[in-house]
């Protein structure tokens, strides 16, 4: 494994908030390369370990994913990522998601000593990822199953019944005074079944409508 791609490694890892690197014969470690490439993450270089072969590893783990691009012939069953993340967030122990280099990737004696394969789709006409690269898309799926919440985002009370029927009430109201809509009209269902289509609405969002209404009915 090129140093470089250590480091990149290591940052995309702690983007994510996971730290546990450990290497299997790297081709240089220490490196300068790498503490180049991992910006912000010299503790995740720091506390990595060096193992002399994959099984030394991988020991104390529940369960390891090996990572291939191409299909294998009596390999070990492939899952796409986004179900063996959300696998491997329950499991209870450690859990190693496992790369191979950049050249090759895993070696048949590699891939069977994981429990899985792991799949990350991509193009076909050009599907290998760069390791570090194949790192991040892992990390962040990952993450996504421990904490999917943006950090910027705001927590908005959400409107209830009360505040969504009180809606409801304000459009038929403006439609019936302004002759939009009759008492035979279909538009009272018709409205409900748009709002339906909102997954949640916020208690703001509901008043900013009702304001405009109020001043439109004046």
């Amino acid at each position: 494994m090129h140093p470089g791609n250590i480091g990149s490694a290591a940052r995309a890892m702690k983007t994510m908030g996971i730290t546990d690197l450990r290497l299997v014969q790297p081709e240089k470690f220490p490196a300068k390369e790498a503490e180049w490439m991992a910006t912000n993450a010299a503790d995740v270089l720091a506390n990595a370990k060096v193992h002399g072969s994959l099984a030394e590893a991988i020991e104390d783990c529940v369960t390891a994913y090996g990572h291939t691009a191409r299909w294998r012939e009596w390999a070990p069953a492939t899952l796409e990522l986004r179900a063996a993340a959300k696998a491997a967030r329950v499991l209870d122990g450690n859990v190693a998601f496992v790369f191979g280099n950049e050249q090759a990737g895993l070696t048949n004696d590699e891939m069977f000593a994981c429990q899985h394969l792991v799949h990350i789709p991509a193009s076909a006409e050009f599907s290998s990822l760069n390791l570090a690269q194949a790192v991040q898309v892992v990390a962040y799926e990952l993450h996504l199953c421990v904490d999917p919440a943006l950090p910027f985002t705001r927590v908005e009370k959400q409107a209830t019944v009360a505040d969504i029927e009180g809606l409801y009430a304000h459009l038929e109201e403006a439609a019936m005074r302004s002759g939009f809509m009759t008492t035979e009209s279909r538009l009272r269902e018709r409205l409900r079944r748009l709002f339906s289509r909102v997954p949640r609405m916020e208690r703001e969002e509901v008043n900013i409508l009702r304001g405009l209404l109020k001043a439109l009915l004046k």
